[in-house]
């Protein structure tokens, strides 16, 4: 984009050069960080995402056909092919804000819970209330909780999967590594229930965790871990 731009003013043909070199130097790192995210999305956000790396593949090219074209002296061919490259790269580059913003590639759905709570310890329910194994939702405020028991111990993350909102108490139950994780239920990002770690995509947020503890009378308190 900026070697388009610089095509605008005289003298400028050698700035130019090195610009287009150094972005297709950086092309081939961008393409294999597209790759590893694209593998981890679901099948509407992948199509989408095949059309943008068209995009931006095509751009690739026609940027190199530019500056192959102005090495050889052919300098008004490479400002035609430049331009060219600078319209298929806004494609893509649309559908790449597309990607993120309407269709939430990539994008954390975990609002810091500190502001939708209250701080501090806050009884959540009796532990006898709860199943053993089996996740449950709860409520603290107005946030809505995923709470898993396993025998004294209990897990409690935030319910609201961070890649789109699904109901995390509602996914099924795996060990990764002897680490209990929960599957969500619509895209199958996997958390560790113990601190909320993302252990599969297409979520990249870390669901926010909260702390436990089991008093006397069996009353679990939570609290947002710091």
């Amino acid at each position: 984009m900026a070697a388009s731009a610089l095509d605008l003013f005289p003298d400028t043909e050698r700035a130019t050069e090195v610009l287009l070199a150094a972005g297709l130097a950086s092309a081939v790192p961008v393409a294999l960080t597209g790759a590893a995210d694209w593998s981890s999305l679901h099948i509407e956000q992948q199509r989408v995402g095949i059309v943008h790396s068209i995009g931006t593949t095509a751009a690739t090219g026609l940027f190199a056909a530019s500056l192959f074209a102005r090495l050889r002296g052919r300098t008004r061919q490479g400002k035609i092919l430049s331009l060219a490259g600078l319209a298929a790269l806004l494609g893509g580059t649309y559908l790449g804000g597309h990607l993120a913003f309407r269709l939430a590639a990539g994008a954390s759905h975990a609002e810091s819970i500190t502001h939708l709570g209250p701080l501090g310890w806050h009884d959540l329910c009796p532990l006898d209330e709860l199943p053993e194994g089996w996740p449950v939702h709860r409520t603290l405020g107005y946030i809505s909780l995923f709470v898993l028991r396993y025998g004294e111990d209990v897990h409690v993350l935030a319910d609201r999967c961070t890649h789109l909102d699904g109901p995390l108490h509602q996914g099924r139950m795996i060990r990764v590594d002897d680490e209990i994780c929960v599957v969500c239920p619509w895209h199958g990002s996997t958390f560790q229930v113990s601190d909320g770690t993302v252990v599969h995509g297409p979520a990249t947020g870390r669901q926010p965790a909260f702390e436990t503890r089991i008093l006397e009378s069996g009353m679990i308190q939570v609290r947002p871990a710091r």
